[in-house]
């Protein structure tokens, strides 16, 4: 395609989605390539310009764990999840708040963006209770409520929220939530147009490695227990999967290359695995 068949391919996509809400997850390599973080957060920007609500949710995984080496610990995962004791727990924080969040709000504000940092504390966004499971994960919470309220309130004022996962219980004590978890069960509440995930990987792979294009809901669980899926991939489909059953209509799961969220939202032909309820042409 041509510029000028490209600009016009969008303004067809810019029409469907004025005033939609999109949830995007970054992942933990993104906040690590400056220049990809910058495309990030001039696309942030062009959505917000052209009437789409980005919502922000991140993650910082890579970086945590390098914290977590520093202080001595090895970080443990099972199925995709951080297994969190209370020294971890201090160094997600750490990471999350001290460096990751305020570091994505600086670049996006840089460019020209309103933006606010949240945590899944503030407003009491996030109510998680501690995971029950055949394996005990430490500090480590599902998200048994989401107060939109406060996201809403920035949205209706053109402010793209950037939200860290850290939310709190009934006590008030912090738990550790997956953020494509989180950003899964945030997407269903605002009743979200699209969530869309960044990853370090092109988007769902096959057994050869091959990108899959399309996926419907359906698919997810026998790609899981098949095992053709592992380790963080597996609460990405996860979240599309509860996305989806939550009312989002097009879930996505694509590389953080430059501009990619741009290409993934206003072309037909996108750029990484598109999840949705049923098969789309």
């Amino acid at each position: 395609m041509n510029k000028s068949e490209i600009l016009i391919d969008a303004l067809a996509y810019i029409k469907k989605f004025k005033g939609k809400i999109f949830v995007i997850k970054l992942g933990g390599q993104v906040m690590l390539d400056k220049n990809i973080m910058d495309t990030v957060a001039q696309d942030l920007i062009l959505l917000n310009y052209v009437g789409i609500k980005p919502v922000v949710l991140h993650g910082g995984g890579p970086e945590i764990s390098a914290a977590m080496e520093k202080f001595g610990k090895k970080p443990k995962f099972i199925e995709g999840l951080r297994v969190t004791d209370e020294e971890t727990m201090d160094i997600v924080k750490m990471v999350l708040i001290g460096k990751i969040n305020s570091e994505i709000v600086e670049c996006v504000a840089k460019h020209g963006g309103e933006v606010v940092g949240l945590s899944g504390k503030s407003a009491r966004l996030f109510v998680a209770e501690k995971r029950k499971g055949k394996v005990d994960l430490g500090m480590v919470g599902n998200i048994k409520k989401v107060n939109t309220k406060v996201v809403n309130l920035l949205l209706e004022n053109g402010i793209i929220p950037i939200i860290y996962p850290v939310a709190l219980d009934k006590d008030g004590n912090a738990l550790n939530v997956n953020a494509d978890t989180a950003a899964g069960q945030l997407a269903a509440e605002l009743k979200a147009s699209k969530l869309i995930l960044l990853t370090d990987v092109s988007g769902v792979l096959d057994e050869n490695k091959n990108l899959i294009k399309r996926i419907t809901a359906p698919e997810i669980d026998d790609l899981i227990e098949s095992k053709k899926v592992s380790g963080g991939m597996i609460p990405k489909l996860l979240a599309c999967k509860s996305a989806l059953n939550g009312g989002v209509k097009r879930t996505h799961i694509i590389k953080a290359v430059e501009h990619g969220i741009l290409e993934e939202v206003f072309t037909s032909y996108g750029t990484g695995t598109m999840i949705t309820v049923e098969k789309v042409e």
